[in-house]
């Protein structure tokens, strides 16, 4: 084999680490979130993938040598890469499970049942040492995939089929309010990761995964910069920004008949709350009527914009029709935050004032939201 191919493989890793570098340590610091803690995870493992496949091509070809140590060097490059391998793919189905926002990541025990087949690839390259069942370096020095080298494939990949199918279901899924634009994201990012494998499984001579992966990485981070921009970070809902955004699109796109409806909510006696029970139970009771408006949402035909107006106010934009939807949106809303609060176990009552609006598109989105805003007092102060 010639020097020329060693080399190509070294840069392109090389490229492919540096690229990954870079992204963890612009994301340092910027977030405390556990979801961004197993996207940084997700990141470090990635970086450990890349220098154990770089070594052992780099001793495979013969380009660097350790002497009688080379043929056990080479060997643990590969446990640390199929580990490694594994690792990544188990923080990123956290990761996604997190920007979904679903369930599945708020129950420990689950996390914990997830991780099995992490924890399965981890004995698995520890009785390959004695067994050489996944793969082994022979006496000359050359490597060979064992009887059962599938299962180093099978259980990292499934992490990537369950992410997969679970982000297509959702997507499908007309009661989710999850951002489609995300689910799109969520759904390339495992397949194109897995389409490089698959072909380095079958070409292993081939430096196509390294390089996907990284370029698919850079497509996390971008989306996750854009979400700092356009998302509240104690709610996970829109802020202001976004709900502008998506009125200005609606006026400019809705067809001429269609109407656009808005819901504003108002936390009833916050100040009393975080001024009795603190800051950190006046946080607790914004996230519980943020997630009441999620569920609320649910009932909708049409995926709602949900944002953080600011302080304790929240505003839905939604289209519709029908002028019972608002009314129903109003009552489910309600409904959602009672069981909310039930489950949450909140030492105070936490109820919401909501005012609603209506519009054709012939007004801006303030005079929307102020006739909202009118409604919505009118509530809160009877209440």
């Amino acid at each position: 084999m010639t020097i020329e191919y060693p080399v190509l493989y070294f840069e392109l890793n090389f490229f492919s680490l540096a690229l990954i570098a870079i992204i963890l340590y612009q994301t340092r610091g910027l977030s405390k979130m556990v979801a961004q803690q197993n996207f940084s995870m997700s990141i470090i493992s990635e970086m450990v993938f890349f220098a154990s496949d770089t070594l052992f091509i780099l001793i495979n070809t013969g380009t660097l040598r350790f002497g009688s140590f080379n043929n056990i060097i080479k060997l643990m490059s590969k446990e640390i890469y199929f580990l490694s391998t594994s690792m990544m793919c188990f923080f990123w189905f956290i990761y996604f499970e997190h920007l979904r926002n679903t369930a599945f990541v708020k129950e420990k025990r689950k996390v914990q049942i997830a991780s099995l087949f992490l924890w399965g690839m981890g004995i698995l390259l520890l009785i390959n040492l004695f067994t050489g069942c996944l793969f082994y370096v022979d006496s000359n020095g050359v490597y060979h995939r064992g009887s059962y080298f599938i299962l180093t494939y099978v259980l990292s990949y499934s992490y990537v089929l369950i992410a997969f199918i679970r982000t297509i279901k959702e997507m499908v899924d007309k009661s989710s309010t999850s951002d489609r634009h995300t689910l799109i994201l969520l759904m390339i990012f495992p397949a194109a990761p897995a389409f490089a494998g698959i072909i380095q499984y079958v070409y292993p001579q081939l430096p196509v995964a390294c390089g996907v992966l990284s370029l698919t990485t850079l497509l996390l981070y971008l989306n996750w910069i854009n979400q700092l921009i356009s998302l509240d970070p104690l709610t996970g809902l829109n802020n202001r920004k976004q709900l502008n955004h998506y009125y200005d699109l609606w006026i400019k796109n809705h067809n001429t008949g269609d109407i656009i409806n808005i819901l504003m909510i108002d936390a009833n006696k916050f100040k009393s709350i975080n001024d009795t029970y603190g800051h950190i139970q006046g946080d607790m009771a914004l996230k519980n009527i943020a997630e009441s408006l999620r569920l609320g949402c649910s009932i909708l035909s049409k995926r709602a914009n949900i944002a953080r107006y600011g302080g304790d106010e929240f505003a839905i934009l939604f289209e519709s029709n029908n002028p019972d939807d608002k009314t129903n949106l109003e009552q489910a809303i309600k409904e959602k935050l009672v069981l909310i609060n039930t489950r949450t176990n909140i030492p105070f009552e936490l109820t919401v004032s909501i005012g609603s609006a209506s519009s054709s598109g012939d007004i801006s989105l303030k005079e929307l939201i102020d006739t909202a805003d009118e409604a919505m007092y009118i509530q809160k102060r009877s209440s």
